[in-house]
């Protein structure tokens, strides 16, 4: 049995953690939507969990080689896929976006979510 994974960090309270700001989405197609740096809780080279934050306003979006589940922690925002399914994000909402999903985020209040993001494919060909 192999041992088990390390915590990198560990958080009582995830809407406390202090998010850097990366700056404005370079896809916006409407308002002016900012991203927070992610704060990494666990990462390897086939998974990482974290949490990241979103300013109101919309984009596009698509997973591209991973599938993401994500809890809410804060929001008001929808996400529709180019298949045409809407999920209505909310505090508490979990859900999945599978690799290959493409779509719209658009948000009307800022978005906090924790994620769990695993791969494909491993990203070191060892694993």
């Amino acid at each position: 049995m192999s041992a088990p994974a390390k915590v990198l960090v560990a958080h009582g309270d995830l809407l406390a953690l202090e998010l850097d700001v990366d700056g404005p989405r370079t896809n916006a197609t409407a308002g002016a939507p900012v991203e927070s740096s992610m704060v990494v809780l666990y990462g390897d080279n086939r998974a990482e969990i974290g949490v990241r934050s979103c300013t109101p306003g919309a984009f596009a979006g698509a997973k591209d080689g991973i599938t993401e589940h994500m809890l809410m922690l804060a929001s008001d925002a929808t996400i529709t896929g180019d298949d045409g399914t809407s999920v209505e994000l909310r505090v508490g909402v979990s859900f999945v976006m599978p690799d290959g999903w493409t779509g719209r985020w658009e948000g009307r209040h800022t978005l906090v979510k924790q994620y769990t993001i695993w791969r494909t494919a491993p990203t070191d060909a060892s694993a």
